[in-house]
C-alpha cells in the first residue's frame, strides 16, 4: 500500500466531482466520529443493497451482472470491516436516520428506460466518487488506525465510480440510443451540479454525505 501515490489516484476522482468537501464538514466529522462511522456502515450496506437490486431488476445486462456482483462483495466486506472497527472501539451499532443526499440525487432519475437505469448508474458513480474524496480528505485528520483504513478504501472506491460510468455507457450503447456519449455527458453535467449543491449548501443533519453543517453537534 505504501507504494500507492494517493494524490495521483485521486486526481480523476476530484476532477469528476463539482467541488471538494467543505472544511466545515471535515471539522464536524472529526468531532463526531461515532456518527460518521455508523453512517459509513449504513452507506456500505445500502450500496450493496442497491447493486443487488439492480442485478435482479436488470438481469438481461450480462456485463452489469458481473461488475455489480463484484461490487456487492466488496461493499459487504467494507460493511463488515467498519462494524469490526466500531466494535474494537467499543461503539455499538445504532439505527440513525438517513440524510438528504441519496434522496436528493434520486429525484433526478428519469422515469423511462433505459434512461432511468443510466441515471441510476451515473448517480452511483457520483456517490462512490464522493465517498472516495471524503475518505481521502479525512485520512490525515483522524487517528492512525482509521486513517490507514480510509486510505485502504481509496483504490476500490475509485474503481467503483469508474465501473458505474462504464456500465452507464454500456447500457446506452446496447440500448442503441442515438448519441450515447452526448446523453451520458449531459446527465453527468446535470447530476454534478445537483450533487455539488447538496455538498456545498447548509445541512441540518450531519451524515457521511451531508452538506455544510449549520451548527455544531
Amino acid at each position: 500500500m505504501s507504494n500507492i501515490n494517493y494524490d495521483e489516484l485521486m486526481k480523476p476522482v476530484i476532477g469528476f466531482l463539482g467541488c471538494e468537501t467543505p472544511t466545515a464538514w471535515l471539522d464536524m466529522a472529526v468531532d463526531n466520529l461515532d456518527i460518521l462511522m455508523q453512517d459509513h456502515a449504513n452507506c456500505e450496506k445500502k450500496a450493496a443493497s442497491t447493486a443487488m437490486n439492480l442485478m435482479f431488476r436488470y438481469s438481461f445486462f450480462s456485463d452489469l451482472q458481473i461488475k455489480l456482483a463484484q461490487l456487492v462483495r466488496e461493499e459487504m466486506l467494507h460493511y463488515e470491516q467498519v462494524l469490526e472497527l466500531m466494535a474494537k472501539r467499543g461503539q455499538e451499532w445504532t439505527a440513525i436516520s438517513a440524510g438528504r443526499y441519496a434522496g436528493g440525487l434520486r429525484k433526478e432519475v428519469r422515469t423511462y428506460e433505459p434512461e432511468a437505469l443510466i441515471d441510476i448508474l451515473v448517480i452511483g458513480a457520483f456517490v462512490e466518487a464522493r465517498s472516495c474524496e471524503r475518505f481521502y480528505a479525512l485520512a490525515p485528520r483522524v487517528d492512525e488506525e482509521l486513517g490507514r483504513y480510509y486510505r485502504y478504501l481509496l483504490k476500490s472506491e475509485s474503481r467503483h465510480y469508474e465501473d458505474y460510468l462504464s456500465l452507464a455507457m454500456d447500457v446506452a450503447t446496447t440500448s442503441k440510443l442515438k448519441n450515447p456519449k452526448e446523453d451520458i455527458q449531459e446527465r453527468i453535467d446535470h447530476i454534478r451540479e445537483v450533487e455539488k449543491n447538496l455538498i456545498s449548501s447548509p445541512d441540518e443533519l450531519f451524515r457521511f454525505h451531508s452538506g455544510v453543517p449549520v451548527q455544531a453537534a
